[in-house]
């Protein structure tokens, strides 16, 4: 964080900078000189040349961090870019109050691809009561002028979110729709600083009014369908199945922020200004320090010692994992430092555990099927789409497999005898286990299945009803639940999905029964029993688990052996040997590494929405090297090839394919009626227009990873160019063909917005 205005145009009562303890802003220089700005530059591309880091992020702040004027900020992101960028992708974001956010501003943050996140407390009596000007007036009416122009098409993908902070004597559904009607793509709900020397005002006899407050939002944003991912929740929602907060507020992530002051000290987060007077400080400057030296502080050794940096207290709560202790400065006590709960510790523990025990909501309201939020429309169609986004998107495929299984499920003809006595099961393990329904349910081959199930006429092959006990053996298995499952074997063979195959060396059974326990399960038939341990791991007699690989922080399957993985024009490969597989995961984990560097932003989706790669034949005969499939959500088939970066750009391209294919799954962008054909770069045959836009997404994708090797390399330029080209010409070919829906001009005027970002 780079603080690179100290001072304000406003003066909040609850800002931690000047109302709270510490004073050192008085002693800085208002501005971050040049010089400054250089020294932490080189500083942060030195740490991230170290450590390999493949991406970095700068968020600029202040005080206001506008007040630096145009060509200084225009000075700030040049110097920052030009240091960084040529050692990792370097991530830009900034925090202001949006007063001075017009729109010759906007176009500097454009041309850097500056996300901005937008100070705003509700609606004008609700963010007045404590955003002032010193003289007494509201701030509301500037602050809206600031986010009009974030939300106009152009700029659009500049728009990071609002940071609202809590006040007990604001309506909490009053401020939420205030802060809904901005159309933000996130949330961010603050507790105000308190520590216990300063505790948090609590009027009234609720001893928990901070957890009331934000359950009462919450309730309403779970009545709206979410229509925007807010960060409290969702970390709530991610910690509580293990998964990492996204916070310095919540969980046991290890903290990576620091500051970054105008005179080019090194501090702690800024949230440490309300502890005491210097509290933020580590006596470290840029000019003379690197960044080693600052994690060396006993302070950042202790705020990035996660569990075993906590009070005795909060390691044995029950909930410690999802909160974490709470944010490291309201831990504060005289006398005892930072060896406490969080003075929003009741507050916290009664939010957490009412969230815990709310069903975890699958998917959005079944109302919002067969349409697509418009924040999804910008967020999408500005390329890459967040992971939250992904997840919302992929929770919506998930309601429509749902759908399409119930409809086979209470159609089951005659003669489906192993199908008709597993579907009972599947509500009971919906109840025991939602969990282990969603992740097999989630498989990306499930649908390819459904839809041959539900397709009319003569089916060729027939339609495979008895895979529904496979898929109730498999969640029972994933669940641990007491259950007898019959199933067939097709060809020898018995496939769990998402657990793996069975191929019995011993017989050649037609008929078995699958016995899952908290144990493993068990396979018998006649001549065959097959005994499969809770690891699922190979030793078995004739068992295979499903691979897995682990790209990033991600597992996702290289599904070579799932029936129903060959829906890509009949071309999926055979089963992989062993050191096939070992030679494909190899190359799979080096394009992972090239598309965080190339393709960070991308990268953040394809880690939340990918679930399985399945590798497709190759040879020179086959023209089609990589593939998705429109049932098959989240599934990418690529031929092998040991050029990382060629299965980089595959594997970014294809996910583009896949996110839009769910998005017009919901809702159409282009008219269904209009049925001529338009000519485009990559291809020799003109495509239909809703063809013209799926090659328009993934080619703005591919143009970004090569925009990003061209700043390293100049002979990238011409591909990047090449893909520059067409994605812009195939772009005015769909503004121009007077067939877009009106869901579809948006996501055009988001395509582009993200053009128009590139600048050249």
């Amino acid at each position: 964080m780079l603080k690179i205005h100290s001072r304000c145009n406003l003066a909040c009562d609850h800002c931690y900078v000047y109302e709270h303890a510490d004073q050192t802003w008085r002693d800085r220089p208002a501005v971050m000189s040049a010089e400054t700005v250089q020294a932490a530059a080189d500083r942060i591309a030195e740490h991230a040349a170290r450590h390999a880091l493949r991406q970095v992020h700068v968020v600029l702040h202040g005080g206001e961090p506008l007040l630096v004027g145009a060509d200084r900020l225009r000075d700030t992101l040049e110097r920052l870019r030009r240091t960084i960028e040529p050692v990792a992708a370097l991530d830009l974001g900034m925090q202001t109050n949006g007063i001075r956010l017009n729109e010759s501003v906007a176009e500097i943050l454009l041309s850097h691809s500056v996300k901005v996140g937008v100070s705003l407390d509700g609606g004008p009596a609700a963010n007045d009561l404590r955003r002032r000007y010193r003289n007494g007036a509201g701030s509301y009416e500037q602050t809206l002028r600031g986010l009009a122009v974030l939300r106009l098409p152009r700029y659009r993908t500049l728009y990071a979110g609002i940071l609202c902070t809590i006040d007990l004597r604001n309506d909490p559904v009053a401020v939420y729709e205030a802060l809904a009607a901005q159309e933000p793509p996130h949330l961010d709900l603050l507790l105000p600083h308190a520590t216990w020397d300063r505790p948090p005002p609590r009027p009234g006899p609720d001893p928990t009014p901070y957890a009331s407050w934000l359950l009462g939002l919450h309730r309403r944003w779970l009545h709206d369908g979410r229509p925007m991912p807010i960060r409290l929740f969702d970390s709530i929602a991610s910690t509580r199945q293990g998964g990492g907060s996204g916070t310095e507020a919540l969980g046991i992530d290890v903290g990576d922020l620091v500051v970054i002051e105008t005179d080019g000290e090194w501090e702690q987060p800024d949230s440490m200004k309300t502890v005491a007077h210097g509290a933020a400080g580590t006596g470290l400057n840029v000019h003379a320090h690197d960044a080693e030296a600052v994690l060396a502080t006993p302070a950042m050794r202790h705020r990035r010692s996660g569990l075993a940096g906590l009070a005795a207290q909060c390691r044995v709560c029950p909930v410690v994992a999802q909160c974490g202790g709470g944010l490291y400065a309201h831990r504060y006590r005289s006398g005892a430092g930072f060896d406490n709960p969080s003075a929003y510790c009741a507050d916290l523990k009664a939010l957490i555990t009412t969230m815990n025990a709310q069903p975890q909501p699958q998917t959005r309201p079944a109302a919002a099927i067969g349409e697509v939020p418009p924040l999804w429309l910008d967020e999408f169609g500005s390329g890459p789409g967040g992971a939250p986004a992904v997840r919302e998107l992929a929770a919506a495929q998930l309601a429509i497999t749902r759908a399409l299984l119930a409809h086979v499920g209470t159609g089951l003809p005659p003669g489906a005898e192993l199908a008709a006595a597993a579907w009972p099961a599947v509500d009971a393990l919906e109840r025991q286990s939602p969990g282990a329904v969603a992740d097999v349910l989630a498989h990306p081959y499930i649908r390819p299945w459904l839809a041959t199930c539900l397709r009319p006429g003569p089916q060729d092959p027939p339609a495979d009803l008895d895979r529904l006990a496979e898929l109730v053996a498999a969640i029972a298995v994933r669940a641990g639940a007491e259950l007898d499952v019959p199933v067939a074997l097709r060809a020898g063979r018995l496939h769990l999905p998402t657990l793996g195959t069975l191929v019995p060396r011993s017989a050649h059974p037609t008929r078995a029964v699958v016995s899952s326990g908290r144990d493993g399960f068990t396979v018998k038939a006649p001549g065959v029993l097959v005994e499969v341990g809770p690891g699922l791991a190979d030793g078995a007699d004739g068992w295979r688990p499903t691979r897995t690989l682990t790209l990033g922080a991600g597992a996702v399957f290289l599904e070579d052996a799932d029936p129903y993985r060959d829906c890509f024009d009949r071309r999926a490969a055979a089963p992989l040997t062993d050191p096939a597989a070992r030679t494909w995961s190899a190359s799979l984990d080096q394009a992972w590494t090239l598309v965080q560097r190339d393709a960070p932003d991308y990268a953040e989706g394809l880690r939340a929405g990918l679930r399985a790669i399945t590798p497709l034949r190759s040879g020179r005969d086959e023209a089609m090297h990589s593939a998705t499939a429109r049932d098959a959500f989240g599934a990418v088939g690529v031929a092998y090839t040991a050029d990382s970066a060629a299965l980089a750009v595959m594997l970014v391209h294809e996910f583009q394919h896949s996110k839009l294919g769910a998005i017009l799954d919901l809702q159409d962008l282009t008219d269904p009626a209009d049925r001529r054909t338009f000519a485009v770069g990559w291809r020799d045959d003109p495509r239909p227009l809703e063809g013209v836009l799926q090659g328009t997404y993934a080619h703005l994708a591919v143009a970004d990873i090569w925009r990003a090797r061209a700043r390293r390399d100049p002979s990238a330029v011409a591909v990047y160019r090449m893909y520059r080209d067409w994605t812009a010409a195939a772009l005015g070919v769909l503004r121009g063909s007077g067939s877009l829906t009106a869901a579809g001009e948006r996501f055009a005027d988001a395509l582009a917005g993200a053009v128009d970002r590139w600048g050249d």
